[in-house]
């Protein structure tokens, strides 16, 4: 079973808004959907770059670098050029604290790199 860590409360967040936490040295980016909580890697699967200053539409980041989107609420990477899932933490909110459990999926440091021929 997962390991929930708190990370913030209900009302540090407003709807639209991302916060990053540090959890088990994981940068997770924590984002109010119309009062519901997502937390996802704040990675961007395509080269790495942090999500989090990207603007979260609805349920939707884009990465402040190259475009990408990404669903909050699924991982799944929506448009070019990312083509892998950010991974996707479970949240869970009791009374007004948030927990996050982080996922088992990870993210390679050269996901979405080419490799250049020599």
């Amino acid at each position: 079973m997962a390991e929930f860590h708190k990370i913030a409360k209900t009302g540090d967040l407003t709807p639209g808004e991302v916060n990053v936490y540090e959890v088990e040295g994981h940068r997770v980016a924590l984002c109010n959907v119309g009062g519901e909580f997502h937390a996802i890697e704040d990675v961007c699967t395509h080269d790495a770059g942090s999500l989090d200053q990207g603007e979260l539409i609805g349920s939707q980041i884009k990465c402040p670098r190259h475009g990408a989107k990404f669903d909050v609420t699924t991982g799944k990477a929506l448009t070019l050029p990312a083509v892998k899932p950010v991974p996707k933490h479970e949240v869970k909110v009791e009374d007004d604290d948030i927990y996050v459990a982080l996922s088992e999926a990870k993210v390679s440091p050269t996901m979405g790199r080419r490799r250049r021929r020599g």
